[in-house]
């Protein structure tokens, strides 16, 4: 199952279907009688990688899966039982034989040490392995030990390799059911994460760590320039409604 899910998510790649009709396209061109074809595929993969690498469609897609949490505040009372940070990725650099958080993972930490410190919370709970040779998890753990986050305060989920096996070890933590949970993790993540933590727990409260959707910055001429950052976002977009797909019909 976990490895139809990822192949799933790497088909919605939009690098990879661009790549996929590129050679499409170059199949027919090359074959004799074909070739109407294939400039009709290279037509439609030069407006597929127009419109995933322009920011004005990539940042709608941003904010289709943000929307609900764009402008919105945490609402909760005073107490606050347990911070859950869920892990966003991790790499490995052999060659040094390290093991280091992604920047999603390091925003999500950060967002939720400093939240720590000013809604203090009797549990701080890091969930997630991640694909390196150290859990993710662990590394978060340190990283909110050497923030000021009390070690005694802190729970580790290592064993997680996706959002709804989080909510199910995190759920094995407490037998509280009703106890106030701040989950944090990326916007564009929080829909899936927030629906599967209400399978375990009655009082989910959404807290966004980061968002891809961002307000026009550049000259309007450069947004509509194909940019690397804009593909990267309509990347991570794709994957996130495959998986919220995955995830319903589970």
């Amino acid at each position: 199952m976990e490895t139809v899910y990822d192949v799933l998510k790497g088909f919605a790649d939009p690098v990879f279907i661009i790549f996929i009709l590129l050679v499409f396209s170059l199949i027919f061109l090359w074959e004799a009688g074909k070739k109407k074809t294939g400039v009709l595929i290279l037509l439609l993969v030069i407006i597929l990688f127009y419109g995933a690498s322009v920011f004005p469609i990539a940042n709608h897609l941003c904010r289709y899966l943000e929307k609900d949490y764009i402008g919105q505040s945490v609402v909760a009372d005073n107490k606050h039982d347990a911070i859950v940070v869920l892990g966003g990725g991790a790499y490995d650099i052999n060659y040094i034989g390290g093991t280091f958080p992604s920047l999603f993972t390091v925003a999500r930490l950060t967002y939720a040490v400093d939240y720590y410190h000013n809604k203090p919370a009797k549990y701080f709970v890091c969930s997630g392995k991640g694909p390196g040779n150290i859990p993710e998890a662990e590394m978060m753990a340190q990283l909110a030990a050497s923030f000021g986050v009390p070690k005694n305060k802190i729970k580790i989920d290592a064993i997680s390799a996706n959002t709804w096996q989080s909510a199910i070890e995190v759920s094995k933590m407490f037998d509280n059911k009703s106890m106030n949970i701040i989950l944090i993790t990326s916007a564009y993540h929080m829909k899936r994460s927030e629906k599967e933590f209400k399978k375990y727990f009655k009082n989910v409260f959404p807290a966004p760590a980061n968002y891809l959707y961002s307000s026009p910055m550049r000259s309007p001429v450069i947004r509509y320039f194909p940019q690397t950052e804009s593909l990267h976002k309509t990347s991570i977009v794709f994957r996130e409604i495959v998986a919220r797909i995955w995830y319903m019909i589970k």
